[in-house]
């Protein structure tokens, strides 16, 4: 266990530290299986909340869209929809409260489920928000940074898609997809436990979001491949016009809940 002290009595959890979540350090394939398997009888045992959350996320995304065409350059349009699933597991903050809700048999109310967001009256959750509004300007600033690097001479003129197929264009996506996948990673790393850990236990944001990267350290080759489904779920929810969306994120979010409470003790 990579010589970090253990929890006694409970195999296989490290002590993150002493003070705070204990961590799982033997996560499996077949756990990611049983989080989505127990995420999608979630999403139909109470579909109503995981479609209002999809649906925020759709008017989400289609705002984002919209915002991004509307504007004088075009190429803002790439970057936000790139990184339109950072939002995500805020959105999911919901379908957290609503899972708990569920296992534990409480009752499930549009007035409990919404007031997550609020946490436990610390105000904890509200600060996660506002790293993920900062994560998401950051990437539209790096994104835009290497388009100005890759395309400032040859721009994209009237047809964006001729200008994204020429030798820079190409190489500013190659570019663009490597820088942005590894921020996407990073935040994703900091968030996938931190958000439904927060929703459970009253602890600040700091203690959360260590422990997420934790669990993605002591797991790494099974979170990989959990970032990696997420994202390739949502990309193909999202290209049919976001309609598959509504779906796609409560099942997931769903999912994440349960891959959180096997990856935490």
């Amino acid at each position: 266990m990579n010589g970090l002290p253990t929890n006694p009595g409970v195999p296989g959890m490290p002590a993150v530290p002493s003070s705070g979540p204990q961590v799982a350090g033997d996560l499996a394939w077949r756990d990611l299986a049983a989080a989505l398997a127990a995420g999608w009888r979630d999403f139909l045992a109470m579909p109503r909340f995981g479609l209002f959350f999809g649906g925020v996320y759709v008017l989400a995304g289609l705002g984002i869209g919209w915002a991004a065409l509307a504007g004088s350059n075009p190429t803002w349009l790439i970057p936000a929809i790139a990184g339109f699933p950072l939002v995500a597991p805020f959105i999911a903050v919901g379908l957290y409260e609503a899972s708990r809700r569920r296992a534990g048999g409480e009752p499930l109310t549009w007035r409990a489920v919404l007031g997550a967001l609020k946490g436990h009256g610390d105000d904890q959750i509200l600060s996660m928000g506002v790293i993920v509004f900062v994560a998401f300007s950051f990437w539209m600033i790096i994104a835009h940074a290497i388009f100005a690097v890759f395309m400032a001479e040859s721009g994209v003129g009237r047809d964006p898609l001729a200008a994204l197929l020429t030798p820079s264009g190409l190489a500013m996506l190659a570019v663009g997809s490597a820088v942005g996948a590894v921020l996407a990673f990073a935040f994703y790393a900091m968030t996938v436990i931190s958000l439904p850990l927060l929703v459970e236990r009253k602890v600040d944001f700091l203690t959360a979001i260590i422990a997420s990267l934790a669990v993605v350290r002591r797991n790494f080759a099974v979170m990989l491949g959990w970032a990696t489904l997420i994202a390739a779920l949502l990309f193909a929810a999202m290209l049919p016009g976001f309609l598959g969306l509504p779906v796609a994120l409560p099942v997931l979010g769903h999912a994440t809940w349960h891959l959180y409470r096997r990856a935490i003790a």
